[in-house]
């Protein structure tokens, strides 16, 4: 019977035990800070954003917030970051991607403070991942591995097929499956849009990991039977009968499900671990910063 892989469980257990951390910094003086940053007007980027303030809330972590005008000048969001990055209150600095196409958004990443950049994706963090110290893993990539780990998903040995290549899930993910370490030492294959067959390489794979972007893009066919299946695919679609939406991952569930032996649903699965493991980060940004140790999950 297939399992299904439940992201809000284990998102819960991970934040109760960030909450525990945080009454521990709080009790030596440094309680964590989260600054979030948002240049858009997008309702789904307002909604993020807002999701990750009442998580700060719920767990203990000062949440910060402020928000740029999305006409005001780059140099006005520079600025911003300049000044949290100044901020000894504030550990950890999140801005909203995407910005608005005047903003380069490359330097908004390098602008970060490297150890307040609890997203992972500043060059100095994507540089020390791939060596195999990562200061922070990426939010998404690092959620997985929590949940393979929860539902006891042997990776060591593994054959693991990543569709997407995008720099903020397909590549970390990767880079963190092939390393010497725990949740690591698989044989690791990147998939794409320029992948010839893509089925006869998902079909040969222990572990599949959908991060295309394309709704419903793999089904049960291209999936090995017992195969884990982790899709992280938010996908908004008209529904069957034209008179609403509802969300679907990259994989066609039913179907995969057919055949799998454990899944993630959509919504439900990777989801809440991404927003959980932006604590994470956050906490850890503080212990680093202010001296004061404390022992991860």
């Amino acid at each position: 019977m297939t399992e299904i892989i439940d992201g809000n469980a284990v998102a819960a257990d991970v934040r109760a035990a960030i909450a525990d951390r945080v009454e521990t910094l709080t009790d030596a003086g440094s309680r964590p800070g989260l600054a979030t940053v948002l240049m858009s007007d997008d309702p789904a980027s307002e909604t993020y954003v807002s999701m990750k303030q009442r998580d700060c809330e719920e767990v203990g972590i000062e949440g910060i917030h402020i928000e740029v005008d999305p006409e005001a000048p780059a140099d006005e969001l520079y600025a911003t970051i300049d000044e949290l990055n100044d901020d000894d209150s504030v550990h950890g600095i999140l801005v909203q991607l995407p910005v608005p196409d005047h903003v380069d958004e490359r330097e908004v990443l390098r602008r970060i403070d490297p150890e307040k950049d609890v997203d992972g994706f500043h060059p100095e963090n994507v540089g020390r991942l791939v060596a195999g110290h990562a200061r922070f893993k990426p939010c998404t990539p690092h959620g997985v591995l929590k949940l393979l780990e929860a539902h006891d998903v042997e990776t060591e040995g593994a054959d693991a097929v990543i569709v997407g290549r995008s720099d903020i899930v397909g590549k970390p993910m990767a880079n963190l499956l092939i390393q010497k370490a725990p949740q690591g030492n698989a044989t690791v294959t990147v998939c794409h849009s320029r992948t010839e067959d893509l089925a006869a390489h998902t079909r040969n794979a222990d572990i599949v990991i959908a991060a295309v972007g394309v709704p419903e893009f793999i089904d049960g066919s291209m999936i090995r039977e017992g195969a884990t299946v982790i899709d992280v695919g938010v996908n908004r679609i008209e529904t069957d009968d034209g008179e609403g939406t509802e969300l679907v991952g990259d994989v066609e569930y039913d179907s995969a499900a057919d055949v799998a032996g454990a899944i993630t649903p959509v919504p439900g699965g990777v989801g809440p671990m991404t927003r959980a493991m932006l604590l994470y980060n956050t906490v850890k940004a503080a212990s680093l910063q202010t001296g004061v140790e404390i022992e991860l999950p």
